[in-house]
């Protein structure tokens, strides 16, 4: 049984108290950071010990590109996504680029990285700047869905971020709770636009912990008005709903982790994450034991469908993908 919960953990391997708590079936996945990671072979051996406690968890990070790149030891390090949209061939570049990062996030054993980014970059929001494919809708909805069939063609799983959009609220919502004041109307008309066009192309999505005060009280993430009436409803989204991390300091308006999974859940979410705080992992575990929840079958669709050999740098179109992103001068 998979669980509701996606968790962390401190080192670059298991602790007897890591491999504890992962054994509960509340917990249905794994989230890892830079802390964790030293080389691509020390990932792997993570991996298969974590596989070896529970074979049925998700295994994810947040590898988009630009700085926001968990794994650069041994890894590509791959451009920000804006700084594709100016190539003439920008979306053939965006597909490689979904492709590349895909594959090597798969090569160690991780089932997904949490990406694309679908934000605008309206140049307002320093949290989402250059992590945005573009600032015109249109345009971020042809880049982003070319990421998205690179990362399928790999075999990756795609996860669409911060619905409805992150990039007009200006406060980071990992130090602060953003806001934004704009009417749902408004928000339709643009921001909302690459999530409505690619509903249908992404395996899940990632709710923004921004208020927007015009459509409900509650941060997106802890919306039912958002994920309920909006995402399902009117974009008639089926897919994976996670939780951005409920210890963000935007998500703490509902309360402690366990007011804070429940909230999630409640709204609409399928998997809560908690992370970088191991007592509020093991406060939202409490709280999803006593609940009862059962995780959605639909998480299943995100384990990896397929595994690259260690030797995927051999592969031609590695080489040529590396290639014409040299020849555009997008990685060294």
């Amino acid at each position: 049984m998979q669980g509701s919960l996606m968790l962390d953990i401190g080192g670059t391997w298991l602790t007897a108290e890591d491999r504890q708590i992962l054994r509960h079936p509340e917990v249905g996945g794994l989230i890892i950071f830079a802390r964790n990671i030293e080389s691509p072979r020390q990932v792997r051996e993570l991996m298969e010990a974590i596989r070896a406690v529970r074979p049925d968890l998700l295994l994810a990070v947040d590898q988009e590109g630009g700085r926001v790149q968990r794994l650069r030891q041994g890894f590509l390090r791959l451009p920000a996504m804006r700084a594709i949209a100016d190539n003439p061939n920008a979306e053939r570049l965006a597909e490689q680029c979904g492709w590349l990062m895909a594959t090597e996030v798969l090569a160690v054993g991780l089932d997904l990285s949490f990406a694309p980014v679908l934000d605008l970059d309206h140049q307002r929001s320093a949290v989402v700047g250059s992590r945005a494919f573009e600032g015109n809708p249109e345009r971020a909805v042809a880049l982003a869905g070319a990421f998205i069939r690179g990362m399928r063609a790999a075999g990756m799983a795609s996860t669409g971020k911060h619905f409805p959009g992150h990039g007009w609220a200006e406060v980071d919502s990992h130090v602060g709770i953003p806001e934004d004041e704009r009417t749902l109307e408004q928000i339709r008309a643009v921001d909302l636009v690459p999530f409505q066009r690619l509903s249908g192309e992404l395996d899940a999505l990632m709710p923004a912990h921004v208020i927007y005060p015009q459509v409900d009280p509650n941060p997106a993430g802890f919306s039912r008005r958002w994920l309920q009436d909006i995402l399902r409803g009117e974009l008639g989204f089926d897919g994976v709903i996670f939780s951005d991390d409920l210890s963000m300091a935007g998500a703490h308006v509902v309360g402690d982790a366990a007011n804070r999974i429940e909230a999630a859940l409640s709204a609409g979410c399928d998997m809560g994450l908690v992370c970088n705080d191991r007592a509020s992992a093991e406060l939202a575990l409490s709280a999803l034991q006593r609940l009862e929840v059962t995780a959605p079958p639909r998480l299943q669709r995100m384990r990896a469908k397929a595994w690259p050999g260690i030797e995927y740098k051999q592969l031609p179109r590695w080489q040529q993908a590396v290639g014409e992103l040299r020849a555009a001068q997008l990685i060294d």
